[in-house]
């Protein structure tokens, strides 16, 4: 158990908390997984996935649209494309349907035009290289594009959503949903209680006391306004509510407000 990087997850939560931002990322570990799983079931976090550098594309739910067929997703990585264009680039490279023909069956023109420009490439080359996005008059270049699974499905591809093998073990990575309430951030203050350097372990009846405003120890009571406070047991990470309830003592990680 490393709390040198549990250190570093809590820091960066709380700013990305500041920052205002939709969505986050941590590195894969099971404590970080249950960590994160904990504060979800607690409302902190709206969404936790598991997927590789990029968000997974289940992070983003379906919204408008806008003028130039991209999705009405600002802050999004990976761009979603119409059905018409991505219906036109699948018949022409797999069906190698002409430009005539498509325009015949009644696809729009720009769509066309535009699955002509990148019929040539590979579906790889195509998630490497992407496609370029116009946005407030600025053109943003290399946007990975989500092509229709059933037709471009890579056998070779390492970055399935939820899926952990030995050959992308290290790229893995969570997504997290951050929630906001009436314009402000529901996670507030991450703070770490047990250090690397001194870790501490409280029993059940000393939990009790914490979770009941009182001090146990050099740990302070829970005072706070929906603060809850992460305890590492030999039944996986608690809540200390839970473990004071379950008679069950352990290290306390963290607590969260």
């Amino acid at each position: 158990m490393s709390l040198v990087n549990l250190s570093h997850v809590c820091s960066h939560l709380q700013n990305a908390s500041l920052a205002r931002l939709g969505l986050t990322s941590i590195p894969y570990t099971r404590m970080h997984l249950s960590l994160s799983l904990l504060l979800q079931k607690q409302g902190f976090f709206s969404d936790v996935k598991l997927g590789g550098p990029s968000p997974p594309a289940s992070c983003f739910p379906p919204g408008l649209r806008d003028d130039s067929r991209y999705s009405g997703h600002p802050h999004a990585r990976s761009v979603a494309v119409e059905k018409d264009r991505e219906t036109a680039l699948s018949r022409m490279v797999m069906q190698r349907a002409t430009p005539e023909q498509l325009l015949a069956e009644g696809f729009h023109k720009v769509d066309v035009e535009w699955a002509s420009l990148y019929a040539t490439r590979t579906p790889t080359q195509l998630q490497e290289e992407g496609v370029p996005v116009e946005a407030m008059g600025l053109t943003i270049e290399n946007q990975p594009l989500e092509l229709a699974p059933e037709e471009f499905a890579d056998p070779n591809d390492l970055d399935t959503e939820g899926v952990v093998t030995q050959a992308n073990r290290a790229s893995r990575r969570l997504w997290l949903g951050l929630r906001y309430w009436d314009g402000m951030p529901v996670l507030r203050k991450a703070q770490m209680i047990s250090k690397p350097t001194k870790r501490i372990w409280l029993n059940s009846k000393e939990l009790g006391i914490v979770v009941r405003g009182g001090r146990a120890g050099e740990v302070k009571g829970m005072r706070q306004i929906g603060e809850m406070m992460a305890v590492s047991t030999d039944r996986g990470v608690l809540e200390a509510r839970e473990c004071a309830e379950r008679k069950i003592g352990g290290m306390p990680l963290c607590r969260v407000w």
